[in-house]
């Protein structure tokens, strides 16, 4: 039984008094895990349980999401897109070969059954480019009522961010993620269309923007650019004049702080701290950047303090997971039984991703209407959130293998 699960057990002792023998009881029955012996099996399990065999709504071999209104956040919609699959596709991937071989063959299934989706969401010129929303038909907001009279003059065009994660998800070939490199050299900012939307301090910047359109307005989201310039290390793909841009992009707002007080207008598309750390910290323990590296004592003790005051348990799963990629272990504040895992990765109040048709407007409005939740989506997807605890169990065995139980290295 491994540390996390054995950890999770002592803490229902400790709850019970004492006398909860009947309680651990429950839990080691609880979704197979006294036959399994492992958090991971209930896990992948879970994966693909979630995952769509067959819907009236969901394209075959996704992972439902669901989206609220920031002015009607108790109304959930289906969302169609392929962002959250290709997340966990991605995510599998990279932990994929530290799981045992049985389980290694279940996440292939599902990884597998992932590839049927994007398909539906590939650039309609067949080019290597993706696009949030459907574009076999295209929609703006699925099952979205009125918002869909606008589905073709307002339709969004493709976007970098889920570009690159689902290339990166599919391991599409070298010779494609040249082509896209290429490409977003013609979509950033610079003379011909510069950016009115951001800190003066960053509008010399000839760094990418989020969108692949040319009707576009320029938009700078540090989450997103690091996610590009993982793509780019991966795929070990020449280091040119937008990819050092968007480097010093995110190194300013790192000089600056900006990702602690105004992460909604640097990271417009994920806008909360956790999510942004996380997405940091990935990049940085991708292949270590020395123009990142100086800043990665303050941005420990920042994740460090955050966690110590974090109450959702996914915003503390994506903090936790930061760190360890830092070199840094922290003992989790609080442990969780699986019901109660089940219940948070379920309940929706976790949102990784924040659709926000204000981040195109000019800086005031964009600023103002984004406090008011004027055209905010928060996105949830389960599936994903299995994923991201997965992952976080990984990498638990993973730094204490490598530090042989040491629990901080920085």
């Amino acid at each position: 039984m491994n540390l996390f699960s054995c950890t999770l057990l002592r803490w229902l002792f400790r709850k019970s008094g004492g006398g909860g023998l009947a309680l651990i009881c429950c839990i080691l029955s609880f979704s197979g895990f006294a036959q399994h012996q492992d958090l991971r099996y209930w896990l992948i399990e879970s994966l693909q349980q979630e995952q769509r065999v067959e819907s009236s709504v969901f394209p075959a071999g996704s992972f439902p999401s669901y989206r609220r209104y920031a002015w009607n956040g108790n109304t959930e919609k289906a969302d169609i897109n392929p962002f959250f699959t290709g997340l966990v596709d991605f995510t599998l991937a990279g932990i994929q070969q530290e799981l045992s071989p049985d389980l290694q063959v279940k996440v292939q299934e599902i990884r597998n059954r992932c590839r049927q989706v994007y398909p539906k969401f590939i650039n309609r010129n067949n080019r290597p480019t993706y696009n949030f929303w459907p574009t076999d038909t295209p929609r703006i907001f699925p099952n979205g009522g009125w918002l869909n009279l606008f589905n073709k003059s307002q339709s969004l065009p493709d976007d970098m961010d889920d570009t690159v994660i689902l290339l990166l998800a599919q391991q599409a070939p070298d010779s494609i993620a040249a082509v896209v490199h290429q490409l977003m050299q013609s979509f950033t900012n610079g003379p011909k269309k510069s950016i009115n939307n951001t800190y003066s301090f960053l509008q010399d910047l000839p760094a990418y923007s989020t969108w692949f359109g040319k009707k576009m307005p320029v938009d700078f989201d540090v989450s997103v650019l690091s996610n590009i310039l993982y793509f780019v290390q991966n795929y070990q793909l020449p280091w040119n004049a937008a990819d050092s841009a968007s480097l010093q992009l995110i190194v300013r707002v790192l000089e600056k702080e900006k990702y602690l007080d105004d992460t909604a207008f640097i990271s417009p598309h994920y806008q909360r701290l956790p999510v942004i750390l996380y997405h940091l910290s990935r990049l940085m323990a991708f292949k270590p950047l020395p123009e990142l590296e100086q800043f990665k004592p303050r941005l420990v003790a920042v994740s460090q303090d955050a966690l110590a005051k974090i109450e959702n348990p996914m915003d503390a799963v994506l903090l936790h997971t930061a760190l360890m990629r830092w070199g840094v272990y922290v003992a989790p504040k609080q442990q969780l039984t699986f019901s109660k895992w089940q219940q948070e990765i379920a309940s929706g109040d976790f949102s990784f991703f924040i659709a926000n048709m204000s981040s195109m407007l000019p800086a005031s409005l964009k600023k103002s209407l984004g406090k008011a939740g004027v055209g905010t989506f928060y996105y949830t997807c389960a599936g994903y959130n299995y994923a991201l605890v997965l992952e976080n169990l990984v990498w638990q065995e993973r730094f204490f293998k490598e530090n042989k139980g040491v629990a901080s290295t920085f």
